[in-house]
């Protein structure tokens, strides 16, 4: 079973990476980096500043950046003990597929995925009763994460990984900023009068 799974995240790599055409590889060299999405972060912010008073709106960023170092943490962690090679130093893949950009750290799971999918997913738990079309940030973290393949330097599994982890963490984060950090939680209500 295992020896099937990972030979089909090998194919569908190949397969998807395969579709790649070099006149569109500019544009998924530059969707693949984190700082051409600086505005759409800016965006986030300004939502939250817009839809919620400011002790609100900071409740919520704040929220937002502890997630984003949380999945970077767990990440890294998770990298480092199951050590899979990307597939641009892959040996097998070496001229099977094509390789845009060379990182030489750990594949397994895909940050760019996790991160993606974790601050979407948040923004959108905290935006939808006010903004019924946020559901289209999903955008950002199917592209980003689609380019990793395009660029060569993840498998399918890693991002189906990162994305469950970022949902899930999402969520977690979510339902703990409900329970425990909302401005108008039990820990925020004033005491009784003396």
């Amino acid at each position: 079973m295992w020896d099937r799974l990972i030979e089909w995240d090998r194919n569908t790599l190949i397969f998807l990476n395969s579709l790649g055409i070099e006149e569109y590889d500019a544009f998924w060299a530059y969707v693949t980096h984190t700082s051409c999405w600086i505005p759409l972060f800016a965006l986030f912010a300004i939502l939250f500043l817009l839809k919620f008073s400011r002790k609100e709106a900071l409740a919520r960023i704040l929220t937002t950046l502890l997630l984003f170092g949380c999945v970077m943490a767990l990440m890294y962690v998770t990298k480092e003990f199951v050590a899979r090679l990307r597939p641009n130093n892959a040996d097998e893949l070496r001229g099977v597929i094509r390789v845009l950009l060379r990182p030489e750290d750990y594949s397994f799971f895909s940050g760019h995925a996790a991160n993606s999918f974790a601050i979407t997913t948040l923004v959108v738990l905290f935006l939808r009763k006010k903004l019924p079309w946020v559901y289209v940030f999903f955008i950002w973290p199917l592209l980003f994460s689609l380019s990793r393949i395009y660029v060569g330097v993840h498998y399918p599994l890693d991002l189906i990984a990162g994305s469950l982890v970022g949902v899930f963490m999402a969520v977690l984060f979510y339902q703990g900023f409900q329970r425990f950090i909302k401005p108008d939680s039990g820990l925020s209500r004033p005491g009784p009068a003396a």
